[in-house]
């Protein structure tokens, strides 16, 4: 097993043999003797050799030993857990209940808001949990933390549409349009403002996507999904279910 020092260790190595040739020269580590060998002659050169350690696995051990400054310490466990390959078992429980708390909240404001509208919006909304979920798995994406929050971001973005139509709809009554006109008008006006909105937010997971990495894309993925899926279950869902009520029900006065 050969061994080099710098300068400074050269010389001081050198003093050392040259006083102690034929005497036992220890290597010490943390109070322990790894190594006895002894010195032969004077090593003034820098580096040396050491014979009879043994094996060549013996010698990368001692190298090993010697490069780290310290001895291997026995590992006392404290405490255990075992973590999914997706969320440790309490991310995830705190995830699910944050999801299910925003969506029944989301739900209540929309119902004490809007009335019988405010429940097909929270159907919709329903349904676009499903849809995302659903498309998430097909994608075979990890839902972490991030996506998590993403989920629940989408549960307000995926209202707001409602919001606006439901808006328009008031503002076309108030203009004294008929219960038919009202609706097909604030559909169609609200639409523009929907796309702008959900094609900004689109950009935005894009970017973030593009320049981050790990929990950032987790949550891009997320979030840029959640915008197709609430896109088509505010607009088109929505839209489904008040005309079937509409058709069933034939009311003689709209109150949103």
């Amino acid at each position: 097993m050969s061994f080099r020092f710098d300068s400074v260790g050269a010389r001081q190595f050198g003093e050392a043999t040259s006083a102690n040739v034929n005497h036992r020269f220890a290597i010490v580590l943390d109070n322990q003797v790894i190594m006895n060998a002894t010195i032969q002659t004077p090593i003034l050169g820098g580096s040396g050799q050491i014979t009879g350690v043994g094996t060549t696995a013996d010698a990368n051990d001692l190298a090993i030993l010697m490069r780290a400054g310290a001895l291997p310490v026995p590992l006392t466990i404290i405490e255990s857990r075992t973590v999914g390959a997706e969320l440790g078992q309490d991310s995830i429980n705190a995830g699910r209940l944050s999801a299910m708390a925003g969506l029944l909240l989301v739900g209540i404001f929309m119902v004490l808001r809007y009335g019988l509208f405010g429940l097909f919006a929270d159907i919709a909304l329903t349904f676009n949990m499903v849809l995302l979920l659903a498309a998430l798995t097909l994608f075979g994406a990890t839902l972490t933390l991030p996506g998590i929050a993403g989920i629940v971001l989408t549960m307000g973005m995926a209202v707001d549409a409602n919001v606006l139509i439901y808006e328009r709809i008031r503002e076309e009554q108030r203009n004294g349009r008929s219960i038919l006109a009202s609706i097909h008008t604030g559909f169609k006006r609200a639409m523009a403002t929907i796309i702008d909105a959900n094609m900004t937010h689109l950009i935005a997971a894009l970017i973030l996507f593009e320049l981050g990495s790990g929990p950032v894309q987790g949550f891009a993925v997320t979030l840029g999904v959640g915008i197709l899926t609430s896109f088509f279950t505010a607009v088109m869902v929505t839209r489904l279910i008040v005309v079937a009520w509409l058709n069933a029900a034939r009311p003689r006065k709209l109150t949103i």
